[in-house]
């Protein structure tokens, strides 16, 4: 036999802070008594936003995030993801390369959080790191020069 002595009020005011919460489902049981309540998740439709394409000036700026550098100064890394520049594989490690550091292909270089995933980022290029570009902890966009390797 269940002690749970609800009164109608009572069950009615549950139900008011049920509909108000993001809670989808809830269950209450005490010996015989059984409440059960329930709801549908609201969706929510999104509208697509109509194409606007971006203006020539903008765009060119746009399609050269290594501004700043050329070829000549070596070989840019850029960054492979969205995410945080990471120079170590955690915070008491050393950093995976330094300034003048020389490094192979394949080597890794840094590591880029994107999703609470470590992505390691290895070099494409022979050669010594002659620039880094982010500081550690620092977000990190697609495309964004992070390395200077010659």
């Amino acid at each position: 036999m269940s002690d749970l002595k609800l009164s109608l009020e009572e069950v009615r005011g549950l139900m008011d802070a049920f509909a108000a919460s993001g809670l989808t489902r809830l269950k209450l049981k005490d010996g015989d008594f059984e409440l059960s309540l329930g709801k549908e998740r609201e969706t929510v439709a999104a509208v697509p936003q109509p194409f606007q394409p971006v203006p020539a000036v903008e765009r060119a700026a746009v399609s050269t995030p290594a501004a700043g550098f050329s070829e000549t100064e070596g070989n840019i890394v850029k960054s492979p993801i969205v995410g945080t520049f990471y120079a170590s594989p955690s915070p008491e490690k050393p950093a995976y390369v330094a300034l003048g550091k020389k490094v192979g292909k394949g080597d890794v270089l840094f590591i880029i959080e994107s999703m609470k995933l470590m992505n390691e980022v290895t070099s494409e290029y022979d050669g010594t790191v002659e620039k880094i570009l982010v500081e550690n902890g620092q977000p990190v966009e697609y495309g964004q020069p992070v390395m200077v390797i010659r």
